[in-house]
């Protein structure tokens, strides 16, 4: 276990007369009663003499005071095994100047553990904590806030949302996923500030909004996010949603982004995170395409205007091109669904083929518990799918292109139209071997004279 580990580099560094604590998230956590999933150490020792203490280490920011200490690959005392993950060791430090807004222009280690805690972000990531003793350090504030449920900069909040602007979107993350209330000097600050969340590294943004999205709070911390300005600046096309009317005989809940929000409150948790920004995204497209036509509202071509608008925020927040795909094709294949009663075998069966479609059948179960909440469809797939087996999906092809020019077919564009003929007849059942394929073929595609 990772916490083991951590709490044997502190009785080692001690062990060579150094201070160190465990400091930071894992302490909240542990206040909490909740499991972290990382735990860091400061430590009064440089990161030369970490470094010298632990041979495997190896610094990520030594220029900053931190280095990495990998759990040993053969476990450590009392049969502690390792998960190959690593303990961040930060040397007690302040910090001077942020000229580019993410790291400090001068850093100054120092001995004291009141300096260290007075550059991090919120009160309730400040504390340190004496794994040996139980003893909290805290110079902040932090158990204060912590019982009171509030999310409070340590010092001034313009100060410290100066040093790193993506702590604005940490505050609304943190708020969300706790269930904490933002303090008002701090709320007032991000609202003030939200315009320079803009300065932050996409990538950044990007991996922030899908902790949110994924941590299981999707809804508080996206409606967080709207009230603060910062949706605006990061992701104006949710906000447009709002106000976006929705016809009431399919979308009894109400607008656009209403419904998106319903939706990301049932996210499942864990949440793989192309799910999680394919749900946030599956209806990106109704605001520009809404029109009030004789019979209803009606969004025309929202799925194809959707998708190109997908794919415009998935290159913005830089992801890459294998979860931008799953993320598009979510996006692009939702409405099908309602297809599916209807769908022919061979249909059906390419259709649930398609790659994730485990994604593809939850994103729908969701749509549909966020609107009219009828499951037919979403069962009907279900079962259908349980009858069939994986050579039935996918069974091997009866004919192949070889075959076609065996045949005296000139290879060309047709070769795809023929195999796909053959491919329907065979997930239909009505080509079952291959004396039966090369027989349709010759019937319904004989080769030219």
């Amino acid at each position: 276990m990772l916490k083991a580990f951590s709490i044997s580099i502190i009785r080692t560094l001690r062990d060579h007369s150094h201070q160190a604590y465990l400091v930071g998230g894992c302490v909240r956590d542990i206040l909490l009663g909740r499991e972290s999933a990382d735990y860091d150490v400061a430590t009064s020792a440089t990161p030369e003499e970490v470094m010298r203490i632990f041979p495997d280490a190896y610094g990520v920011g030594v220029q900053f005071g931190v280095v990495l200490v990998p759990a040993p690959a053969e476990g450590i005392a009392n049969d502690v095994s390792s998960d190959g993950r690593t303990v961040e060791v930060a040397t007690f430090r302040s910090d001077i100047g942020y000229s580019d807004g993410r790291h400090p222009d001068e850093v100054r280690f120092s001995k004291d553990p009141r300096e260290d805690v007075q550059r991090r972000d919120f009160t309730i990531n400040g504390m340190m904590l004496d794994p040996v003793s139980g003893e909290v350090l805290d110079f902040v504030g932090g158990q204060k806030d912590l019982e009171a449920r509030t999310i409070r900069c340590i010092g001034e909040p313009a100060q410290r949302f100066g040093e790193d602007k993506l702590r604005m979107l940490r505050a609304v993350r943190f708020a969300a996923r706790f269930s904490f209330e933002i303090e008002p000097a701090t709320l007032a600050t991000v609202r003030e500030l939200a315009p320079q969340i803009r300065q932050v590294s996409r990538e950044r943004v990007r991996d922030e909004l899908t902790k949110m999205l994924t941590e299981g709070h999707a809804r508080e911390a996206f409606l967080l996010l709207d009230g603060t300005g910062l949706l605006h600046e990061v992701l104006p096309e949710i906000e447009a949603m709002r106000g976006v009317e929705q016809p009431p005989q399919f979308h009894p809940e109400g607008d656009v982004f209403l419904h998106t929000l319903l939706l990301l409150e049932k996210l499942p948790h864990p949440c793989p995170a192309p799910l999680a920004w394919g749900a946030l995204l599956h209806d990106v497209g109704k605001p520009p395409t809404f029109r009030r036509a004789p019979d209803r509202i009606r969004f025309d071509g929202h799925v194809d205007v959707g998708v190109k608008m997908a794919e415009v925020i998935c290159q913005r927040l830089r992801f890459s091109s294998h979860d931008t795909e799953r993320i598009l094709a979510l996006v692009d294949n939702h409405m099908r669904f309602g297809h599916a009663m209807r769908m022919s075998e061979s249909t059906f069966k390419k259709f649930v083929r398609m790659p994730h479609f485990d994604e593809h059948l939850e994103l729908h179960r969701l749509d549909c518990q966020a609107s009219y909440r009828d499951l037919t469809t979403y069962d009907f797939t279900r079962n259908k799918m349980a009858t069939l087996t994986p050579e039935a999906i996918r069974p091997a092809p009866l004919v192949t292109g070889d075959d076609l020019i065996a045949a005296g077919h000139v290879p060309g564009p047709s070769f795809k139209e023929i195999l796909s003929a053959v491919e329907d007849g065979q997930l239909e059942g009505r080509l079952r071997d291959r004396e039966a394929a090369l027989q349709f073929v010759a019937q319904e595609y004989p080769v030219p004279k």
